[in-house]
């Protein structure tokens, strides 16, 4: 096992189901980032008056919900996700000592470095999906009250 900490080593730790669980954490990342930078978009149209009038209300609001599903589900996946690489890290760190005979910290840190980065990324992606959803969503049901009045 390499001893050097590299901050990409945080995020892989250097076995294949964490660094595939923090690959899925990273896309989740991108894919969320995405849609609150075109939902942003589509609601600055919206406040200049650019938007379709003539759409009828479902349609609309399609439009408005288009996306959400997903922050959704990023902010609700992403921790088990993260806690996935935590714990494929801490045993991980029990096999080491199991292989190693000893206990000492340069046997057990590195798979507890990779179990903690994990369950940091876990949450760097799942904190701000859960905001942008959240206020997305009010800003949809609002709309939504504005439109059946």
């Amino acid at each position: 096992m390499n001893t050097q900490f590299t901050l990409i080593s945080l995020f892989t730790g250097g076995d294949v189901a964490v660094m595939g669980a923090s690959i899925l954490l990273v896309l989740g990342s991108i894919m969320s980032w995405y849609v609150i930078i075109e939902k942003f978009r589509l609601w600055r149209r919206a406040r200049r008056n650019q938007i379709n009038t003539e759409l009828s209300v479902d349609e609309i609001m399609a439009l408005f919900d288009k996306g959400l599903w997903f922050l959704s589900m990023t902010s609700t996946v992403a921790p088990f996700i993260g806690l996935f690489g935590t714990v494929w890290g801490v045993m991980h760190s029990f096999a080491s000592i199991g292989a190693a005979k000893s206990v000492s910290i340069a046997v057990i840190a590195p798979g507890l470095a990779a179990a903690l980065g994990t369950t940091a990324l876990g949450l760097i992606v799942a904190i701000p999906a859960a905001v942008a959803y959240q206020y997305f969503s009010k800003k949809s049901d609002d709309l939504y009250n504005e439109l059946t009045k």
